[in-house]
């Protein structure tokens, strides 16, 4: 049964207290409404999008809460919340971070069990490619769980992308990318490259070939099952502000 982290800390959730939610204009963009009043972040701001269709996603995981609100449930508005009351002061760290997972990413590090590293490659390799050709970011590969020595030119190519995204796209590139463990699998989850579910599928290459050899373990897969949320909610971020700007 998956457990929320309030609940993983012994805290009680909130009961729900409201009866109807709505999204509705506010302001330059669209709140989140419940029984007519607006959302409020943690810092005080009112809880919204500028795209229609992303403060009705985030209007869904409200209406979605039953008994009580369980934001371990509601990954569209934890992204907002950092949006709206953390990323204006942390553009420039959540950028450097995003690069310094370049540094280590997933798809350069190559088993040594060479059926495995044949998987890796064929999964992977064209995304490193990718890397080169469509984002000017080149990366080394080997098989090693070393740091390997990695082209500054790339990094910091892929820092200054970061940077020229509005807050969502960042907020939702920052969160991606840990999950993936790759930098590249972000970024080309962000371009619309590849699908959320293909994008996890990827990254989880070497776990999916222990779990062939040595079985699954419950807690594992439901961890997985949790971040996988958490990733389809960044994917919603990118696809819903893309088709909002293309109207």
């Amino acid at each position: 049964m998956s457990m929320s982290k309030a609940k993983a800390e012994n805290r009680p959730l909130p009961k729900r207290f409201y009866a109807e939610t709505a999204a509705a204009r506010s302001g330059e963009g669209w709140g989140v409404f419940l029984d007519g009043r607006a959302v409020k972040t943690p810092g005080g701001k009112a809880l919204g999008a500028p795209a229609e269709a992303l403060a009705e996603a985030m209007t869904a995981e409200w209406e979605a809460q039953t008994t009580h609100i369980d934001p371990f449930t509601m990954p569209l508005t934890r992204l907002a919340h950092v949006v709206l009351d953390r990323i204006e002061t942390a553009r420039e760290g959540a950028a450097a971070e995003i690069a310094k997972y370049a540094q280590t990413d997933l798809l350069c590090h190559r088993s040594d069990d060479l059926e495995l590293a044949a998987r890796q490659s064929a999964a992977w390799d064209e995304w490193l490619d990718w890397s080169a050709n469509a984002l000017d970011a080149p990366l080394n590969r080997a098989a090693s769980i070393l740091a390997l020595e990695q082209p500054e030119t790339s990094l910091s190519t892929m820092k200054a992308r970061a940077l020229a995204l509005d807050d969502w796209r960042l907020t939702a590139l920052a969160s991606a990318v840990p999950i993936l463990g790759s930098a590249v699998l972000g970024f080309a989850l962000l371009e619309g490259e590849l699908t959320g579910e293909e994008a996890f599928a990827l990254s989880r290459i070497d776990e999916a070939y222990q779990a062939e050899r040595w079985g699954e373990d419950a807690e594992a897969v439901e961890a997985a099952a949790n971040r996988k949320r958490d990733l389809l909610a960044c994917e919603t971020v990118f696809r819903l502000m893309d088709a909002a700007e293309a109207v």
